[in-house]
């Protein structure tokens, strides 16, 4: 019979042994990008990029600003059992900055909050987002210690996500029904071909978003009904767009090249924004049978623009 090699116990550590300080340690600490996402993805969500920390709202400061691709997003951080006056600033904060998720991270939840947050996500429409995270520090022996996040409540996407869409189609013309059947569709082909793409929710609409790691640029697919086209294009919108744009046609031969084909380089003269796209022309989106070859031609395009914009737009100034 072999031996049982020697195990360790694992015990959890008081969070004020890693972090003294909220303000000061335990902010700057989740604001780093590794950590925000890990934290993104226990959540389910395609990204947290730091906007701000310690974000004036008012008189009062909002630890971190965050944005996820598709629009804003509060944290608050608690080293120790939550109470009523950070539940209250989670609602202050949100309302002040106009963000449509809320993170509320705390040592422990008292139930009544936790009832709180539930009673939230329940009441409100798909858009809004209400999350209680428990952060946890374990250690086996004389290890270094190791940070763990623990979903509380987040919303019930699966209910929420299936009475919103029945409403959307029901209310809906035909050409709207299709693009949601097709969203829905592609994201659950993405999700086994390309899961390093995570789009958001799919709509009735014209087109469906997914990050690309910085707030004002977006990795989009499009599919045009009338003029029977597919797209998928790296969008930039914001003040700086125009400058975002020049720098990276400068780096058009090289993208390109690493890519394997050729872009759509459209500035937009007139707007804030500019588009950089690929297409995929004679693609109707009615012709159903042939939704795999799109789903497929998707997948690939994604991938590669992930893969070469990503680092470009990071190293953007």
């Amino acid at each position: 019979m072999t031996a049982t090699p020697p195990l360790g116990k694992l015990v959890r550590i008081p969070l004020r042994e890693a972090w003294k300080h909220e303000a000061n340690d335990f902010t700057p600490w989740l604001a780093q990008p590794a950590n925000l996402e890990e934290l993104a993805r226990t959540l389910g969500l395609s990204e947290l990029v730091t906007a701000g920390t310690e974000h004036p709202v008012g008189d009062f400061q909002l630890d971190i600003l965050c944005t996820d691709g598709e629009g804003k997003v509060v944290i608050e951080n608690q080293l120790e059992q939550t109470d009523h006056d950070h539940l209250g600033k989670t609602l202050v904060y949100a309302a002040g900055v106009g963000a449509r998720k809320v993170i509320w991270i705390a040592e422990s939840f008292r139930p009544e909050h936790e009832a709180a947050l539930r009673f939230l996500n329940e009441s409100t429409v798909e858009d809004f987002a209400f999350f209680g995270v428990q952060i946890e520090l374990w250690r086996i022996g004389e290890s270094p210690m190791a940070p763990k996040f623990e979903v509380v409540v987040k919303p019930n996407d699966w209910t929420r996500s299936g009475r919103e869409q029945a409403i959307l189609a029901a209310a809906a013309s035909p050409t709207k029904q299709l693009q949601l059947r097709f969203w829905t569709a592609l994201v659950s082909a993405l999700a086994k071909s390309a899961p390093q793409i995570r789009p958001h929710k799919p709509g009735p609409r014209h087109w469906l978003s997914s990050a690309i790691g910085r707030s004002g640029f977006g990795l989009n697919m499009m599919a045009n009904t009338q003029t029977d086209q597919l797209g998928v294009d790296l969008w930039i919108t914001g003040p700086g767009a125009k400058g975002h744009f020049a720098n990276l046609l400068a780096l058009k031969t090289d993208l390109e090249t690493k890519l394997g084909f050729e872009l759509d380089w459209q500035e937009l003269p007139g707007s804030e924004a500019c588009r950089i796209a690929t297409w995929l022309p004679d693609a109707p989106l009615d012709a159903e049978d042939r939704w795999p070859g799109y789903f497929a031609w998707f997948a690939e395009r994604l991938r590669r623009m992930n893969e070469v914009l990503r680092p470009a737009v990071r190293d953007l100034p």
